[in-house]
């Protein structure tokens, strides 16, 4: 098996334990970050190490390493399980305590990280697209914070796996928020439309780096979040995630979406991704 690393030390991953005080294990304390590895190298770590120093401050944690401590130690993971293409995950938790909703005083945080490979978007996917469906949003009121406690998130997906669905497009006072594991976009007469960054949505770095682009690109995009009611006669519908990519929908509560193919706005933007991908 791969190697991890956690609390200080590299190990065989089937050595690698947690006490079960911890209050990542009782409380779901904690946050995490998902990053992909393309060529041994992480893609816009920049980025996600920034998210992380957000979500710690939200959650009331230090960071327990620097920008440098955390690529080192990534890069040293990385190599000890063969480079290439992989997706790294890593969390901090508050540490061991007994159990009480109060935080403790003079834990140390409880770091855990480990690779595992990255599998391409599938040809299928990028001829064919995605199925969503459409789900009631009830998550918590800080989706800003990548938190380790996705119960939420988890219903949301298996109920959208129950209805034949790859993904559940998240609906929040009539509006779409994001998917149950992605960010979401509409696409309107050939200009992208997302919700905006707050407290409803995870800031995702795939995100950032796909309006990116559409700048470049001189497409214009609305953050705004788009009517539950637009949904079915929007031209284009993706949702994307740093490990999944950019994916179309072609297919949302049992109807075509657009074409029923995936549109030309997101060939171009996927272009442009491969482009980067392929740069970093």
């Amino acid at each position: 098996m791969a190697d991890v690393f956690i609390n200080g030390s590299f190990i065989a991953a089937e050595q690698a334990t947690v006490s079960v005080f911890d209050r990542g294990f009782l409380l779901g304390d904690g946050v995490y970050e998902v990053i992909p590895v393309y060529a041994g190298r992480c893609f816009e770590l920049a980025g996600h190490l920034n998210r992380l120093k957000n979500s710690l401050a939200g959650v009331k944690m230090a960071n327990p390493y620097n920008d440098q401590e955390w690529e080192s130690l990534f890069d040293t993971l990385i190599k000890r399980n063969g480079g290439g293409e992989q997706a790294l995950y890593m969390q901090v938790s508050r540490g061991v305590a007994p159990r009480d909703h109060v935080f403790p005083e003079g834990v140390d945080p409880s770091v855990f990280v480990m690779t595992n490979p990255l599998h391409p978007v599938s040809e299928k996917v990028k001829t064919q697209g995605i199925k969503v469906v459409t789900l009631n949003d009830t998550r918590w009121q800080r989706c800003d914070i990548k938190a380790i406690s996705l119960l939420p998130n988890s219903l949301l997906k298996q109920e959208a796996k129950e209805a034949g669905a790859d993904e559940a497009l998240l609906i929040r006072n009539g509006f779409m928020t994001e998917g149950s594991a992605s960010n979401s976009y509409a696409v309107f007469d050939s200009v992208i439309y997302t919700a905006p960054k707050n407290n409803q949505i995870l800031p995702g770095i795939t995100r950032d780096v796909v309006l990116s682009l559409a700048e470049q690109a001189g497409i214009a995009v609305v953050e705004e979040a788009v009517a539950e009611a637009r949904l079915s006669v929007a031209d284009e519908l993706w949702v994307s995630s740093s490990t999944k990519e950019i994916l179309p929908i072609t297919t949302l509560n049992g109807q075509a979406v657009g074409s029923g193919k995936p549109g030309p706005v997101w060939h171009q933007i996927d272009a442009l991704y491969q482009q980067v991908k392929a740069e970093a």
